[in-house]
């Protein structure tokens, strides 16, 4: 669960909504890990916006979530990758599935996505 705050006081933060769980199929059944893994961050030279995250889920790939209202987060994109063809991972008694870990989107809307599995995927945003 990745949750939204209220930042005005940053000594006490508020947490006001949560961002939505994917509901385009049943990631928990898969093989994989599901859940949040990383947020795209507003950092220099990067695209900065106060309006949109971005976030990798693990298995359900990548995510886009517009907070104009951020009482109600609504997700507005996201891309799964293909299942790997095989298993990098050398950890023992992980599943063969997609496992999104970080990205980075530059100004122009590129996004670097890493796959512990499938190494890197390059997406663009188109708003």
């Amino acid at each position: 669960m990745t949750v939204v705050l209220d930042m005005r006081a940053p000594e006490s933060p508020v947490p006001i909504s949560t961002l939505p769980t994917p509901r385009d199929r049943d990631y928990c059944a898969s093989p994989g890990t599901f859940g949040p893994h990383n947020l795209h961050e507003n950092r220099p030279g990067s695209m900065q916006t106060e309006e949109t995250i971005f976030s990798t889920d693990n298995n359900a790939g990548v995510r886009g979530f517009d907070i104009k209202d951020q009482f109600a987060p609504k997700e507005i994109a996201y891309w799964v990758p293909p299942i790997p063809q095989k298993l990098i991972d050398p950890r023992p008694n992980i599943g063969l599935d997609a496992k999104t870990a970080d990205l980075f989107v530059t100004a122009e809307g590129l996004m670097f996505v890493s796959d512990w599995n499938a190494g890197m995927h390059v997406l663009e945003f188109e708003g």
